[in-house]
């Protein structure tokens, strides 16, 4: 059953959009303003109302890693705010000078579009917080923006019911109309419909596999001769992902080249799926640096998360630099990120059993 848990009346005007992080609420308003509330009591944060913006604000949306807030307005400009202390970090103005409709976040962060009331399109860099390319359609104004999963490419939506498709160089891929009258609205799935697999999901993704699961995936493919050396050279999940021919005959000591070939290609078979399973991963669930699940999470300096192990790698490998901003870390202290953790167990029950 469904049933009202809040109810917000912050606005003094009527409200233009909405959008979650993992923790966070925002909400944005003809009144020019942007209310923060946590999603744990929905109590507003105590720095919010965001103000700047001098019009109606039309959007707004976070950032994957749910640290950064866009919003655009009816004054020409998308402005990037710090989620957690209502610092505003940058504030890029529309070529045009046109009224900002929509604003997206790619999904590794590094860029964000903004579409306009004349047809104008941009991609910012959100790391230098500069112009990366500029497009524009013929007719109508952008009110809808949605990314591809992967980043590689993104869709528009205009006032006349125009759909266009773009590359990550602002290439024009596709156009048509798509609907009679305005589009209001666009997304993608976040994974392939047959994302779910016969082999019980991977679990969690094979390099999760123990050496057990290894000897069950083996008798499944009609290779159960091979479960013995398999089992001697202790092969589990990981290990089965990184064999390679060399490793088989060198290692394994399997003689047969047809046998080995096998082999092979059914742990190539493997690894494309979990490639395709892995694409369906929320991105604020991967580690900016392996790209990968999360197990650890750790909140650094630069506001961003990661896989603890890969981040400490990081900063003892190379300069105390960002991954994700390249700017210098003010601090190399780490913090837990309970709540993602959390997050992301919800989202494994939900989706590995």
């Amino acid at each position: 059953m469904v049933k009202l848990i809040h109810t917000l009346a912050d606005h003094g005007d009527d409200v233009n959009c909405c959008a979650f992080s993992f923790s966070l609420l925002a909400t944005c308003s003809l009144d020019k303003t942007i209310r923060l509330y946590s999603l744990h009591d929905f109590t507003e944060l105590p720095h919010s109302p965001l103000k700047f913006h001098t019009y109606a604000v039309h959007c707004c949306c976070f950032s994957p890693s749910g640290h950064i807030l866009a919003s655009c307005s009816t004054d020409g400009t998308t402005v990037l705010w710090n989620t957690e202390n209502g610092q505003m970090l940058a504030v890029m103005e529309q070529p045009s000078g046109s009224p900002v409709r929509v604003c997206q976040f790619s999904p590794d962060s590094r860029c964000l579009t903004s579409g306009a009331a004349d047809g104008t399109v941009v991609l910012w860099n959100t790391q230098s917080y500069k112009l990366y390319r500029c497009g524009s359609v013929k007719d109508g104004s952008l009110v809808a923006c949605a990314f591809s999963p992967n980043g590689s490419f993104f869709v528009t939506g205009s006032s006349c019911g125009d759909l266009t498709v773009w590359d990550d160089k602002m290439r024009c891929l596709h156009s048509e109309k798509a609907h009679d009258l305005g589009i209001t609205c666009c997304d993608f799935s976040s994974q392939p419909v047959s994302a779910r697999s016969t082999e019980d999901q991977l679990k969690q993704f094979t390099e999760d596999w123990s050496e057990e699961d290894v000897s069950t995936w083996l008798c499944a493919q009609d290779l159960k001769d091979l479960v013995g050396i398999f089992k001697i050279n202790n092969i589990d999940g990981k290990e089965l992902l990184n064999l390679t021919k060399e490793s088989l005959a060198d290692d394994l000591k399997i003689e047969s080249l047809g046998l080995r070939s096998k082999v092979l290609r059914k742990i190539e078979e493997l690894r494309t799926k979990v490639k395709s399973l892995s694409s369906g991963i929320p991105d604020e669930f991967v580690c900016p640096i392996t790209r990968e699940l999360m197990k650890d999470p750790v909140i650094a300096s630069d506001g961003y998360s990661y896989e603890k192990e890969a981040i400490e790698n990081w900063i003892s490998k190379k300069k105390r630099t960002s991954p994700m901003t390249n700017l210098v870390l003010p601090s190399a202290v780490l913090t837990p990120n309970r709540t993602l953790k959390m997050a992301i167990n919800r989202w494994l029950e939900t989706h590995q059993k």
